[in-house]
């Protein structure tokens, strides 16, 4: 099954994730009610039917997955414990990769990521915790979550211009690319509703563009 073979190659199941960061299933969960580890981003509720000479056998199943940079994660949860001391390694990471994408000359004047950034990481920190990042972006790390955000935002303002000369696309095409990059593949039936599709696949098509 597409859905299936996509999952087990760029997530790891719970139990993966467990053998890898070397913890217990409890010891996660108690992360997650601490909030300090993010939930699944895909759980598969299987209803699983065999037929063979021994007779019929059925059983139910429930799988998740966790995006593979979450191995990661959990090793700076065991290493600083509190939850103050988490957040803010989440904070210094998001704001470091803004910081770095603005060197390299990626540009956006939006409140998200100036004046009101505490209050966005705030609400980032939560769509984290969700599991949300771990289903859209390639890691689920702070890094390429705010490479995302960027990306979104820039692409945004870029195309609200009625026409674009050479600059703007070339500066549309390095927002796309940088999206491109932190952006996960996707489920099968999510891509084309995603925002992968919307403004990678669909942007590169209007205005004409090569991928990277």
């Amino acid at each position: 099954m597409e859905l299936i073979n996509y999952l087990n190659k760029y997530f790891y199941t719970k139990q993966a994730l467990l053998d890898v960061a070397k913890i217990s299933e409890q010891e996660l969960l108690n992360f997650q009610y601490q909030g300090v580890m993010p939930l699944c981003s895909y759980k598969l509720n299987l209803n699983l039917k065999c037929d063979s000479f021994l007779g019929e056998h059925s059983q139910e199943q429930v799988i998740e997955y966790y995006a593979m940079g979450y191995a990661s994660w959990l090793g700076i949860i065991q290493s600083l414990v509190t939850r103050e001391k988490i957040y803010s390694v989440f904070v210094k990471r998001y704001k470091t990769t803004i910081e770095q994408l603005r060197e390299q000359g990626h540009c956006s004047d939006n409140a998200k990521i100036t004046t009101d950034i505490d209050q966005h990481l705030k609400e980032e920190w939560g769509h984290f915790l969700s599991g949300t990042y771990g289903l859209c972006t390639k890691s689920g790390l702070p890094e390429d979550i705010a490479a995302k955000e960027f990306a979104i935002l820039e692409i945004n303002e870029i195309t609200e211009e009625s026409e674009l000369n050479i600059a703007p696309l070339t500066q549309l095409t390095n927002a796309i690319n940088l999206l491109d990059s932190a952006s996960a593949l996707f489920a099968p039936h999510e891509r084309p509703t995603s925002s992968r599709h919307r403004l990678v696949n669909e942007m590169r098509r209007k205005y004409r563009l090569k991928n990277q």
